[in-house]
């Protein structure tokens, strides 16, 4: 599966900031007194539950598409041509070349509601109460992207950002036709659709699809009307002035030293040729480095995501040395990865997965080691690390299945010791240095616990069952600081413990050189 990786090759986090590679408490083993991320919670904020049919009932449209034909790509083009009337620009822009050394926060997939999403927010605030402003890749809200529950898992939890919010929509977002999307950030109302045509499949098919398909919900226009006016998200500076307000479900924002480009990838990672052709010509169209924000990464869990085709369309346009992409930061998984794809040109591009802003924690220790182009495993990072993934997942199924017995669980550094046994080095426990031996009974644990997250049948399916609203979190958001010269990456942990809200770890920092990006 790869070289062995010596301890000592390892490059440690370019700070001297407590991280999970470096402390047992950082990572947030050693908790202490839990954080204040309950108290920011709506007192009347219901529990999200992935458990409750009602929630997979009404997240059905996924299951529909993938079964009877997915209508995005026309819906899209669809809302392009109403803000289009609307009076959006043509090319999808925003112009903030006023910002000369722009600051932002980053993160994915926040919209459960719950604890683990709050839990990100006093991190947030106190990194990122500085920044311009804030991009959410994918999933804003779950289960299905209803206006009705903005409320509670976008206007309440980020009231206090200072700062206008920008967003790209992820599969769950687009599972009422991206009704509640665009009505939020671009103020744009669902017009009376069809939502079913004439798809290549028998007619009894579309006949049942059309039964079951779940239509946008209603609009509470006269809470939103109150949420944007008068009380959350109201404050001077949180809501963009006409001029720079979001023209679209893709877009492009132009600041002094960088351009954002902002996709939307749908439910399965696609994009339509209108969009594919946008993308080409914004790309093309300033001589300016480039990130591009993207709802499911280009590359994820160690090689390459999403639908063949589409990914070889985008990533070309991404790996063009004209475009001078730096950058390429998806949502969709929810987790931290980094992989530095070395080019034949001498090149460097960082794919970027930050899908921890809220969502149950995915699992990272069934990643396998990278073999990609130009990047090899030293290069790049994971968080949570993969023994910390594996002693969580122990503990979880621990409860569930073994009913709190012990007999699954694993202590951190005694997973951390078997993953880098599994991986031929990798995960080297730079914690577990007193390990020296792993019992019997630890090593049946791992055997029985480290396949069930994803690697058996209908099992793959269950890491969105085993959430959890407890420290730790390991959810985690990125803080982005561009000048003319250098880009700096900051990858931030929230655990949910009150010493790691007011000094979150720091779970990764780079810094890109600017000039000459892409030459």
């Amino acid at each position: 599966m790869g070289a062995t990786l010596p301890r000592e090759h390892r490059a440690p986090v370019s700070s001297t900031r407590a991280s999970s590679r470096t402390s047992r408490k950082a990572a947030g083993w050693e908790g202490g007194e839990p954080g204040g991320f309950l108290a920011l919670m709506s007192p009347y904020q219901p529990r999200f539950s992935w458990l409750r049919p009602s929630v997979l009932w009404r997240s059905r449209n996924d299951v529909l598409i993938r079964r009877f034909g997915d209508q995005t790509d026309e819906e899209r083009k669809r809302w392009v041509k109403q803000r289009l009337a609307e009076g959006a620009p043509a090319d999808f822009r925003i112009d903030r070349t006023d910002l000369a050394e722009p600051k932002l926060i980053v993160l994915g997939d926040p919209g459960e509601g719950d604890a683990s999403q709050f839990a990100v927010v006093p991190g947030l605030l106190r990194e990122g109460g500085d920044t311009d402003l804030m991009v959410i890749c994918s999933d804003v809200i779950y289960p299905c992207g209803d206006a009705d529950e903005y409320e509670d898992k976008f206007y309440w939890p980020y009231k206090d950002y200072p700062a206008p919010i920008y967003a790209l929509p992820g599969n769950h977002d687009w599972y009422d036709g991206l009704a509640g999307f665009m009505l939020n950030f671009c103020g744009s109302r669902a017009e009376r659709r069809d939502h079913v045509k004439l798809l290549d499949v028998s007619r009894w098919r579309n006949r049942l699809r059309h039964l079951l398909w779940r239509r946008p919900g209603h609009n509470r226009l006269g809470s939103l009307a109150l949420l944007r006016g008068q009380t959350l998200r109201s404050q001077p500076g949180q809501t963009p002035d006409h001029e720079h307000r979001q023209p679209g479900p893709y877009w492009a924002m132009e600041t002094g030293p960088v351009v954002l480009v902002s996709i939307d990838t749908g439910i399965r990672g696609a994009v339509d040729d209108d969009q594919l052709r946008w993308l080409r010509e914004i790309s093309a169209s300033s001589p300016k480095p480039k990130i591009l924000l993207t709802g499911k990464p280009l590359i994820v869990n160690g090689k390459p995501a999403g639908e063949r085709e589409y990914f070889e369309a985008l990533d070309a346009i991404v790996r063009d040395p004209a475009h001078r992409y730096i950058a390429a930061i998806g949502g969709d998984t929810h987790n931290y990865q980094r992989y530095p794809v070395k080019l034949t040109d001498g090149r460097t591009i960082q794919y970027i997965v930050s899908g921890a802003g809220g969502a149950y924690t995915k699992a990272t220790h069934l990643i396998p080691i990278a073999e990609l182009e130009g990047c090899n495993e030293v290069d790049c990072r994971l968080y949570p690390r993969r023994g910390d993934s594996l002693s969580l997942y122990s503990g979880l199924y621990d409860r569930r299945l073994a009913f709190g017995s012990g007999l699954l669980r694993l202590d951190p550094d005694q997973a951390a010791r078997l993953v880098s046994e599994r991986l031929e080095g990798d995960s080297a426990p730079v914690r577990a240095a007193g390990i020296d031996r792993i019992s019997l009974r630890e090593r049946i644990a791992a055997k029985v616990v480290y396949p069930l997250p994803t690697r058996l049948g209908f099992q793959r399916y269950l890491s969105e069952f085993f959430d959890w609203d407890e420290p730790p979190f390991f959810k985690s958001f990125l803080r982005l600081d561009i000048t003319h010269d250098v880009l700096r990456i900051r990858c931030f942990a929230a655990t949910g413990w009150r010493e790691q809200e007011e000094e979150p770890p720091l779970e990764d920092d780079l810094t890109v050189p600017l000039n000459g990006a892409g030459a």
